[in-house]
């Protein structure tokens, strides 16, 4: 059995796509046909080596998406043939088998224990929520990364209640989803500030209650004007820039007020914060996938999507075939507002020889 997948041969080019030969299943193994995969900003800095060395090329990429189990390994319990899946690569219940490799023509094709960016994947169990069949895989694809992020800082690391005033630092997936989960909840003030009057025009649509253009004015001095005491009790940065990481700590409450860093800066960055500020009881943390208990939250997220309390194809901005995966991939470090997609069934195109 063959699927066609884009895979990274070298840093800071273009992915390939090629044809790969499935070895069988593992124990502890899923066989998942994709309906969607998301493309994040991860991936971004898996392509350009901004997370290091990479000693696994060429390797798959891709991890969060939607499907239709296929088959599975022994010891498999939680999912069967014909269930809906949401892959995501926030760990859950489960085997959990780190890597699998596929061949092409005679090549080793490296991958992790989850990869999207293939018709058809071999995935580790854990790394796999079982969905209701009604639940439309278009929009289950987003609540493997971004969604759960973002709504999980805002409903697990934050504990937002309605009369909280939260900042949200980049308006991309995370930021968005921030701003959805914050309006399901009726935050009472919800403050979305990014570089580009479109996204945070968008950011309205969704929820936000005020925008700002940190081009444009002084990130503190607007929310002191905004605010009922001057700053925020809560501050989420999402856009990986240290500026704004700085900046969101800066706009927190003393005694009390929390930031949390989402966004993915380079790993040689630093940020520089002020001593008193955390004698004065400014805290910060860092989040890795919202605190997500995946297995529970993911179909909290699709009760939200049915009872109305959220629109998540109001995240969708775009769905590419997988040939087309290098030009979503650039769309994406262009800024353009809202998550792409890769839908699998669009049309196909030949595959090369690596």
């Amino acid at each position: 059995m063959q699927t066609e997948a884009a895979i990274l041969v070298e840093l800071n080019a273009p992915l390939q796509l090629v044809s790969l030969d499935i070895p069988p299943l593992k124990s502890g193994q899923v066989l998942v046909k994709l309906a969607y995969s998301g493309i994040c900003h991860t991936q971004i800095n898996e392509i350009e080596g901004l997370k290091g060395d990479d000693p696994y090329l060429p390797h798959t990429l891709g991890h969060e998406g939607s499907g239709t189990i296929l088959a599975i390994g022994e010891g498999v319990s939680k999912v069967i043939a014909g269930d809906h899946v949401v892959l995501t690569w926030i760990k859950g219940h489960g085997a959990d088998i780190p890597s699998t490799q596929y061949t092409s023509f005679g090549n080793t094709i490296n991958s992790g224990a989850i990869s999207t960016f293939m018709n058809t994947a071999i995935i580790s169990e854990n790394r796999l929520i079982k969905i209701p069949k009604n639940m439309p895989l278009k929009e289950a694809a987003l609540l493997g990364c971004a969604f759960p992020t973002g709504a999980g800082i805002v409903n697990n690391s934050c504990k937002i209640e309605a009369d909280s005033e939260i900042a949200i630092f980049g308006i991309g997936g995370i930021g968005l989803s921030a701003v959805m989960a914050a309006s399901a909840i009726g935050t009472k003030m919800i403050i979305a500030i990014d570089l580009d009057d479109s996204k945070l025009d968008y950011a309205r649509t969704l929820g936000a209650t005020h925008t700002i253009n940190a081009n444009n004015f002084d990130v503190v001095t607007e929310i002191k004007h905004i605010t009922d005491n001057g700053m925020v009790d809560f501050a989420i940065e999402a856009s990986g820039s240290t500026d704004a990481m700085e900046t969101a700590y800066s706009s927190i409450k003393p005694f009390g007020g929390l930031c949390i860093i989402a966004g993915n800066a380079s790993s040689s960055s630093k940020i520089k914060i002020y001593p008193m500020d955390l004698i004065q009881g400014k805290n910060i943390i860092g989040s890795w996938g919202g605190d997500t208990d995946s297995d529970n939250d993911i179909l909290k997220y699709c009760n939200w999507h049915f009872n109305n309390k959220i629109k998540l194809s109001n995240l969708v901005s775009g769905e590419y075939p997988l040939h087309k995966i290098n030009t979503a991939i650039s769309n994406l470090k262009d800024g353009i507002n809202g998550r792409a997609l890769i839908n699998m069934d669009l049309n196909k195109t030949k595959v090369n020889k690596l």
